[in-house]
């Protein structure tokens, strides 16, 4: 849950020609810290374009493995959310107190000439294939997301229904509150096209809980974390084995499926340090058969949950894979660190992020029925999709639609296509090799490290609109943080992004 607590930024001068800030922390924050952090805000505000109008809302602190504490806020002016306008001050030991931030004043009128009811109408009808079930829900925003030189008035209208294959939506559409023009859009479903004895990881062990006469799949290890039916319904045995490795019997998706929560929740745990998806130690439930025939499965921040669809046979099969598991839930864990939206080339990146750690979590589980590569979905393709997976990190343009390389990138592709740049970018930092399109070739680091690079950049210096620009000097930040600024590692990242033509 985010902080209600707000920290005024006054930037006028005080009586005494100094300026002030309040110095209240909030709860789980370390107060010398927090006192730090708004005192490098003090002196470096009119650097970052902060004012009197603006005021910055805790979000979070985390103290990385490091020792090194990160506090991030979020920034209002004049009282209106600013979307895309959060920073980051960071703590170390050697560098003192930096901060990252990517934008700068705001001098904007807050007085809209568009109707607050015809904002919602041009929000709602942005959306193709959505019914909706409830009124929109729309408000006045500052629209950052274009960063500094792109700054909009503009109304959020975030309207909840269903897509026409079944997918439930929480649909954000900005709306010019001037213009009426839609200024963009994102879903927070955020989806991929995809023991017991489970359909792809074979025989494994898995934790379960007795209730009465039956066993159920919850994990008391793990955040107490359960898989259910798509209705809620308790997935029960009457003995401790659940499924039989086929379709037939419904309780082995949800066997692989409870294996995959498990499996990522053990990767963030025992790589990273981190204790669970929220990391506050709570289990987060998925959900098996969900509607009929769904080729898809999804993420939602809502239930803080994962759904799992069966597939039509045909292009998917059933998707309770273990990089499907990864990816998903990696979302999770997205959404409670740098929140990349869900469009343009944030987006992206957050789509990146998931197949990464999707295959991370794959090589981790380390199961001889689903060994790791770096391949998504190449357990759940069916013979009508045309080939074996549903994207490919070494060379991404051999699904026919994906990217390769940043001068391919036009504004408004889909996410899960841009994804492909982040994806050979990690290919070739962990393992080494060359890029399709540049032809330029990098020695790889090898996937422990990039794995460490990646969460590091993830967690620490992304924000909700980082580019792919962003990332390349976040990501060479951490490996200098971990290995060196001077390193190998670092020299990697840099070698990497250019050769998918970010620089």
């Amino acid at each position: 849950m985010r902080s209600t607590f707000l920290l005024p930024v006054l930037m006028a001068a005080a009586c005494d020609g100094a300026t002030s800030l309040s110095t209240e922390s909030a709860l789980g924050t370390d107060p010398t810290l927090f006192a730090q952090s708004i005192q490098l805000l003090q002196a470096s505000g009119p650097a970052l374009g902060l004012s009197r109008a603006d005021s910055l809302q805790l979000r979070e602190q985390l103290r990385d493995e490091l020792g090194q504490v990160h506090t991030r806020f979020e920034r209002q002016y004049r009282g209106l959310p600013v979307r895309g306008g959060d920073l980051i001050v960071h703590q170390a030991t050697e560098t003192g107190l930096t901060f990252s931030h990517e934008l700068g004043a705001i001098d904007l009128d807050i007085r809209p000439t568009v109707a607050i009811d015809e904002a919602a109408y041009l929000g709602e009808g942005a959306f193709r294939g959505v019914r909706s079930e409830k009124a929109p829900r729309t408000a006045l925003v500052v629209y950052g997301f274009e960063g500094p030189r792109d700054l909009r008035l503009a109304y959020e209208v975030v309207t909840e229904g269903t897509a026409s294959d079944g997918t439930p939506s929480v649909l954000h559409a900005f709306v010019d509150a001037h213009s009426g023009a839609v200024l963009g859009q994102y879903d927070e479903i955020e989806t991929v096209g995809g023991t017991g004895k489970t359909l792809y990881s074979g025989t494994v062990g898995i934790e379960v809980a007795q209730n009465g006469s039956k066993f159920e799949l919850v994990d008391g290890l793990r955040g107490g974390q359960k898989t259910t039916l798509a209705n809620g319904a308790a997935i029960t045995s009457t003995t401790t084995t659940f499924g039989d490795g086929t379709t037939a019997n419904s309780a082995s998706a949800g066997a692989d499926a409870h294996f995959g929560a498990a499996k990522t929740w053990d990767y963030y745990k025992n790589v990273h340090g981190r204790n669970g998806i929220a990391n506050d130690g709570k289990g987060a439930p998925s959900r098996v058969h969900y509607g009929n025939k769904y080729n898809n499965a999804f993420w939602s921040d809502g239930c803080f949950c994962m759904t799992y669809g069966d597939g039509d046979g045909r292009v998917l099969k059933t998707l309770v894979a273990l990089d499907v598991a990864g990816h998903e839930m990696s979302h999770g864990v997205t959404s409670r660190t740098a929140n990349l939206v869900y469009m343009n080339e944030s987006g992206g990146l957050n789509e990146a992020t998931s197949d990464i750690f999707g295959t991370a979590v794959e090589f981790y589980a380390g199961s001889a029925s689903d060994p790791g590569d770096y391949l998504i979905g190449e357990k759940i393709a069916g013979a009508s999709l045309g080939r074996g997976f549903l994207r490919s990190m070494s060379s991404p343009t051999d699904d026919g639609s994906s990217l390769d390389h940043y001068s391919k990138y036009t504004a408004g592709v889909d996410v899960h296509l841009s994804s492909g740049i982040g994806n050979n970018f990690f290919y070739l930092l962990a393992q080494g090799g060359t890029n399709k399109t540049s032809r330029k070739a990098v020695t790889g680091i090898g996937r422990a490290k990039a794995e460490k690079i990646w969460y590091r950049t993830l967690t620490v210096y992304l924000t909700s609109s980082s580019t792919f620009k962003a990332a390349r000097t976040g990501s060479i930040k951490a490996a200098g943080d971990l290995y060196g600024a001077t390193g190998a590692e670092a020299g990697a990242v840099a070698a990497a992004w250019t050769a998918v033509g970010v620089n």
